[in-house]
């Protein structure tokens, strides 16, 4: 299989270590949205990463549909599911958290990066902020009562979203504010499925 985009896309590095924890064996082709634009859209037409080639030559996109089917493809285990049902609804609501706040992570940073700062709309900014610091307080919240595994969905969605928001927008969120979340990643990106899947 083929895994198409760069590593300093949370969404891309998500799928890149899930499969390596899945033993899933990969070519990575890390071609970008902007720079690459002509080549990756005789890909994929709409020029989203993370893309994924299947082996019978099928393109998926979008992460957690890339995810699950790579789950339902894999013989091997990732981390061990979760023992019962809350537990199972726990990690399902720390990965949506996860998956949120990289969402507004990138907003933010096509906002501010792409677009001429006399045409940034600040109410826009302002609500995307709010909605960020959001999600990372609940996520905050949720690592002081109990850490998922690492190597989990929930996890690995986790540690990715915070490595990503952290370079990006240092200015906005800082590892004082949520200081669980950045001991979680820490110790997360020491493991050998993050170190082989560098964010930069």
């Amino acid at each position: 299989m083929i895994l198409i985009g760069m590593l300093d896309s949370p969404y891309v590095r998500r799928v890149a270590i899930y499969m390596k924890v899945m033993g899933i064996e990969f070519e990575h082709r890390p071609l970008s949205v902007f720079s690459d634009f002509d080549a990756f859209t005789k890909i994929n037409p709409a020029v989203k990463v993370p893309t994924l080639i299947t082996d019978d030559n099928q393109v998926l996109i979008d992460s957690t549909l890339i995810i699950h089917y790579l789950g339902k493809y894999s013989t091997h285990s990732a981390a061990p599911a979760s023992s019962s049902e809350a537990e199972e609804l726990r990690d399902l609501h720390l990965t949506g958290f996860a998956l949120a706040a990289c969402e507004k992570a990138v907003q933010l940073v096509y906002e501010q990066r792409l677009r001429p700062e006399e045409k940034q709309h600040q109410p826009w900014v302002t609500r995307v902020t709010q909605q960020l610091h959001g999600a990372w307080q609940t996520l905050e919240n949720g690592l002081r009562e109990g850490h998922p595994d690492m190597l989990s969905m929930a996890g690995i969605s986790i540690a990715v979203a915070w490595s990503f928001t952290e370079l990006m927008l240092p200015d906005t969120v800082n590892c004082a504010r949520y200081p669980e979340v950045a001991r979680f990643r820490l110790v997360a990106e020491q493991r050998p499925e993050f170190l082989a899947t560098p964010l930069i």
